[in-house]
């Protein structure tokens, strides 16, 4: 009678083996299952140690908190065995960065690939972000860009405007829309006291000018629901070098529970 086999241990770090070996002989892209393999365990790790968890993320400009509640994609064999894992969707819920506070955000990183290049280069082309505002950074963007003006956003999801040295005079409902990097704002009904009138579609809309945005993101839509602004915006590339060392570093630091993942050492201080 033969003894049962004793299970193999469970070692991250295989998959990192293999590509390293792959990504170090192959002047083109690897092409192999062995590959497909190695890119679809190191993925399923990185999931199993992120989602569900309460990540703190130290960043060069300070720290950032979040609950990681989706980490996917459809990842086919074909796709890996080249080093492309498709489209892949970051969310994350219950996010504190510095002194701000954000109920959701999610990252739709399009056409997700490793450039075998040296060291490898993780690309994605385009990034599509959303980001639920709290309501109170309204105002603190009109204290910046319109002073004389405070905004406020509602449980009705109805966004208001008053004049901030007179707020019980009344105030005007607005709808938003976006044009490059200018917020119109346009009033479609004014309420004083108790008494509301419906303005006009051809009532002039108030221009906010926003500030450039780092790295090339452009705001693409804002809308507003209850108590939230909801931001949209697209990045037209990111990359990140992932060579062997930066990999190992990150998986053994997501590896320890309530140890704060420090990308500032791993130079990859700033996600954007």
């Amino acid at each position: 009678m033969t003894r049962p086999r004793p299970q193999r241990r469970f070692d991250p770090f295989r998959p990192i083996d293999m590509l390293t070996s792959l990504w170090s002989s192959a002047a083109v892209a690897p092409v192999s299952t062995g590959a497909a393999a190695a890119y679809r365990t190191l993925f399923v790790t990185v999931r199993r140690l992120v989602v569900g968890r309460r990540l703190a993320v130290r960043l060069d400009d300070g720290d950032l908190t979040l609950t990681v509640t989706e980490f996917d994609s459809r990842l086919d064999v074909r796709g890996l065995s080249v080093g492309q894992l498709n489209d892949v969707r970051l969310a994350a819920r219950d996010i504190c960065w510095n002194e701000s506070r954000f109920d959701r955000a999610t990252a739709m990183m399009h056409n997700v690939h490793m450039k075998p290049t040296s060291p490898p280069m993780l690309v994605a082309a385009p990034v599509e972000l959303t980001l639920e505002v709290p309501a109170p950074v309204l105002d603190d963007l009109f204290q910046w860009a319109a002073p004389r003006l405070s905004g406020e956003v509602g449980a009705d999801g109805i966004a208001r405007l008053r004049l901030a040295s007179r707020p019980l005079l009344g105030h005007i409902e607005v709808d938003a829309r976006l044009d490059c990097s200018t917020l119109w704002l346009r009033p479609v009904g004014l309420v004083i006291r108790q008494s509301r009138w419906r303005l006009p579609a051809r009532t002039p809309a108030y221009p906010v000018h926003l500030p450039e945005l780092p790295h090339g993101l452009l705001l693409t839509g804002i809308t507003f629901a209850p108590d939230v602004v909801c931001l949209s915006g697209t990045v037209p590339e990111w990359r990140m070098d992932v060579p062997r060392k930066r990999l190992e570093d990150i998986i053994n630091q997501l590896s320890v529970v309530g140890v704060p993942l420090n990308l500032t050492r791993l130079g990859l201080g700033r996600i954007f």
